[in-house]
């Protein structure tokens, strides 16, 4: 399994990609751009990701912005819903709109920070990524 973590904050980032490197291999980018350049290069690697660790607040462009890009980007390659790379929104945010918007651009879970690791491997075995 190969997982992309997108995290701006040092502390947050550096706790997410140590927790799941005991699942995966694990890549890391600091900022919206980054973590869509290192999606589009798995993709045309033909190494995609599996799973993305997503923040709302990123510099440069926003979780939002980089979910709904890659959104856009698997459906104009025909790539379909259970092919694609599943996405969990984390944020410290608690804002309705922000929640409601992920969803609607196709997160599959939205995690709220401090993380969870309990929550975190729930929401990893629904999504069909590891096992119980």
């Amino acid at each position: 399994m190969k997982i992309l973590v997108a995290e701006d904050d040092f502390a947050s980032r550096r706790f997410l990609a140590k927790f799941l490197s005991q699942f995966a291999t694990v890549d890391i980018t600091v900022d919206g751009v980054e973590a869509l350049d290192a999606y589009l290069l798995a993709e045309k690697d033909n190494s995609p990701y599996d799973l993305i660790c997503l923040d709302i607040v990123m510099p440069k462009v926003d979780g939002v912005e980089v979910l709904k890009s890659i959104r856009d980007y698997e459906s104009s390659k025909g790539i379909m819903p259970d092919k694609r790379v599943k996405i969990i929104i984390t944020s410290a945010l608690h804002e309705t709109h922000l929640v409601q918007k992920s969803f609607e651009f196709g997160c599959e879970a939205f995690i709220t920070k401090p993380i969870d690791t309990e929550k975190l491997i729930e929401v990893m075995v629904k999504l069909g990524l590891i096992k119980a």
